[in-house]
């Protein structure tokens, strides 16, 4: 549907398909990822047992088992 509105720039059915499309999207109360960002972690070869968290950056603050070899 999405495909089909591009194609039909600045026209009566353009809009037509992009309200059928946010009809679908609140009728399923569906969320769609409006923006994905990916980052990294670093951290030095002395801390011992940190494990990120599997799929957040900052949800892993919990440092229990973590410790420093030095």
């Amino acid at each position: 549907m999405l495909a089909r509105a591009i194609e039909r720039a600045r026209s009566g059915k353009r809009k037509k398909i992009v309200w059928d499309i946010e009809r679908l999207l609140v009728e399923d109360a569906a969320r769609p990822i409006i923006l994905h960002s990916s980052a990294g972690n670093c951290w030095q070869p002395q801390v011992k047992n940190f494990r990120p968290h599997d799929n957040s950056q900052y949800n892993n603050l919990r440092f229990e088992d973590v410790w420093l070899d030095k």
